[in-house]
């Protein structure tokens, strides 16, 4: 892709419709577009000047005519040419923000929109990188990327996740592949003192959630002299950080194989004791709870159960239940800690699934914490709903 401000393509917003992108926000929806037919013609990703209907110039950005999230925002300089040492810049300034941050190489480096790169995630793994285009304009400017981060970081290998079902909204293949290099087996990783291994292959997401880091700080700091269980586990952060911290037992519980595998690996490397169940975790919540088991620390960080509008209803009393069967195995005085990595599910109604499922459970207590992501997952001021990841702490009496 060869950009030029004299020759790139303009895209004109309708009388009256710039107000919130001169605002700061850094998208803008068809609906505020003169769609002409040149528009439409125009290729899913390609660069274009964002034109007021007065014909002021308000900046640069990816296009896609066939989504309702028209036009993301690289720059509010129309005449910035978007070449490999723009996106240098934008991943120069990423990398000094989290070498600021984290101590060791093992973070979430771009963070979409936020990082001034909309659509666009990259993880770190040391000298290993797993890159998610989850645009249109991304994936057109993936051949000036790629370079670009080969020439900030060095890395020995770099892994195309390229298989979030959100491409589909922007008319894109789902595909997962080795870019550069080569990759033999679990990577390895560090996080809070601890040390894990992701499988950047066939592994969820990018191979790790780097977004649990403060999470699991917070579980492993009550988790001393207490037995904690870990639900919907997947490679083991939150049982094994909470080992680490003297946990009395570490229970890991997760339906693949593969994630308990990669557990068992790191609690090996670590030194500790992990007890893994493979099983579905509502059915294993209600065994042990027939059973009688009870544990100081509980935790359950479930995939997405509402991954679009439709699924909200569904979704929030799968909360519901999860919250009434989860605090059922909290002894007097333990802790809790339940997640939604749900983008559609807002806190506050998730606080009221978590509500509802305490008092079923017949249940009472206090909220420790709530929180999101860490810190290498910034939020654009302006996309407030992009805070996907809710968490809260409680202890129960």
């Amino acid at each position: 892709m060869i950009d030029s401000p004299a020759t790139r393509p303009q895209i004109v917003l309708q009388p009256g419709r710039s107000r919130r992108f001169r605002s700061g926000h850094p998208w803008v929806f068809s609906n505020e577009i003169s769609m002409t037919a040149e528009a439409k013609a125009l290729p899913p990703g390609g660069l274009v000047s964002i034109v007021d209907a007065g014909g002021e110039r308000l900046g640069v950005g990816t296009f896609n005519p066939h989504s309702l999230i028209a036009i993301r925002l690289l720059s509010r300089d129309s005449d910035t040419v978007i070449d490999e040492a723009f996106l240098a810049g934008r991943i120069a300034q990423a990398l000094t923000l989290r070498q600021s941050l984290f101590p060791a190489p093992f973070y979430r480096l771009i963070h979409a929109e936020a990082d001034g790169l909309p659509g666009l995630v990259v993880d770190r793994y040391g000298e290993v990188i797993a890159v998610q285009a989850n645009t249109a304009g991304m994936e057109a400017l993936l051949p000036l990327l790629l370079p670009a981060l080969e020439t900030a970081l060095s890395p020995t290998a770099i892994v195309l996740k390229n298989d979030s079902a959100v491409r589909k909204l922007e008319g894109l293949e789902l595909y997962d592949r080795v870019e550069r290099g080569a990759i033999e087996g679990p990577i390895a990783l560090e996080e809070n003192g601890a040390h894990f291994f992701a499988d950047l292959i066939t592994g969820q997401k990018t191979g790790w959630f780097f977004d649990q880091r403060d999470n699991r700080a917070a579980v492993a700091a009550v988790a001393r002299g207490r037995s904690v269980i870990d639900f919907y586990s997947y490679a083991g952060g939150f049982a094994i950080q909470a080992a680490l911290a003297g946990a009395t037992r570490a229970v890991a519980v997760d339906r693949s194989e593969g994630s308990l595998a990669l557990a068992a690996q790191s609690a090996e490397r670590n030194g500790v004791a992990l007890e893994c169940a493979r099983a579905d975790a509502f059915a294993e919540m209600e065994r042990l709870t027939a059973a009688g088991q009870r544990f100081g620390v509980v935790v359950a960080d479930p995939p997405a159960f509402v991954k679009s509008k439709k699924d909200l209803a569904a979704g929030s009393k799968g909360y519901r239940k999860m919250t009434r069967l989860a605090a059922g195995l909290v002894e007097a005085g333990g802790f809790l800690l339940v997640a939604s990595c749900s983008h559609h599910m807002a806190l506050e109604a998730f606080a009221e699934e978590v509500r509802h499922g305490l008092s079923q459970a017949g249940r009472s207590g206090r909220i420790l914490r709530t929180a999101g992501a860490g810190a290498d997952h910034p939020l654009h001021p302006w996309l407030p709903e992009s805070a996907y990841l809710k968490a809260m702490l409680l202890q129960l009496d």
